[in-house]
């Protein structure tokens, strides 16, 4: 695997990746759940 534009450290990158990833699954399923479940706490 050619890894031509890391030129620091290229497990850096796909741990931005997979974090911004998880970031945006967590948003989404709170969207989500305030959409469906207005009043879930209660």
């Amino acid at each position: 695997m050619p890894q031509k534009e890391d030129d620091g450290s290229p497990k850096f990158g796909r741990l931005l990746v997979v974090l911004i990833f998880a970031v945006l699954v967590c948003a989404g399923l709170t969207w989500l759940m305030a959409t469906v479940f207005p009043n879930f706490p209660n």
